[in-house]
């Protein structure tokens, strides 16, 4: 079982499970203030809501609750990449699973992957585990295309 993409599924479960809405326009932005029980045109109920990211908008008496699970989840990723000693485990899952997303067999480009993972090619060639552990991945990607 690859417990890089188990971890990956069950954090992306939590955030869709967590109280956060989206509106990428007035009348959406009117539908979610409604959904929680606000009014777009009251000023009181505006200060209740808080902008995130990209169309996300969050209460803001969840903001400490959101922090905290954002904070679990980068703290149990950089605890499972710590365990793996030798980049053959979870390191190697987690390259593996992020360059087959960002389409490595076909680009040969690690920089999304990478990028997504917050990490620059100076990171990973600094550390042997995570140098071990991408090469290894790399090395199952060409294979598997080689034999397409």
């Amino acid at each position: 079982m690859n417990e890089y993409k188990a971890m990956k599924k069950r954090h992306q479960q939590e955030v869709h499970a967590f109280p956060l809405g989206y509106a990428f326009g007035n009348q959406q932005f009117k539908e979610l203030m409604g959904k929680w029980g606000l009014d777009a045109d009251k000023k009181e109920d505006l200060a209740q809501v808080s902008s995130l990211f990209g169309g996300a908008y969050i209460l803001k008496k969840d903001i400490p609750a959101y922090r905290d699970m954002c904070r679990r989840h980068q703290q149990e990723r950089e605890a499972a990449i710590a365990a793996d000693q030798t980049g053959d485990g979870y390191i190697y899952q987690m390259f593996l699973c992020e360059l087959e997303d960002h389409e490595y067999g076909y680009t040969r480009d690690t920089e999304d992957a990478l990028t997504v993972l917050g990490y620059t090619a100076q990171d990973v060639l600094g550390d042997p585990r995570l140098k071990h552990g991408i090469e290894k991945a790399v090395t199952q990607i060409v294979k598997s295309e080689e034999r397409k």
